[in-house]
């Protein structure tokens, strides 16, 4: 307050630097502002692709979890010794 009041040099100076400091303080506080806002739109994108991926992960435990298929019935002719015809 006194250096706005004092018109010598020093004053003027005193009272710009003042003026300039509480203009950055402004700016820094608005720069944090936005960064503030940015972290929570980041925390609701991470919120929203953890959601997804959970979903992926949980349909690929699905698929590894399925049940083993039935063995397949053989088409053609028995192929083992016990089934074989042999010639007299």
């Amino acid at each position: 307050m006194l250096s706005s009041v004092l018109n010598g040099e020093r004053a003027i100076l005193v009272n710009i630097t003042i003026i300039r400091t509480f203009v950055r303080l402004r700016q820094i506080l608005s720069t944090h502002e936005e960064l503030a806002r940015q972290m929570e739109e980041l925390r609701w994108r991470q919120s929203e692709r953890r959601q997804q991926i959970q979903a992926v992960f949980e349909t690929i435990q699905h698929l590894i979890e399925a049940p083993p298929e039935e063995e397949k019935k053989r088409f053609g002719f028995p192929t083992s010794k016990a089934c074989s015809i042999t010639a007299e």
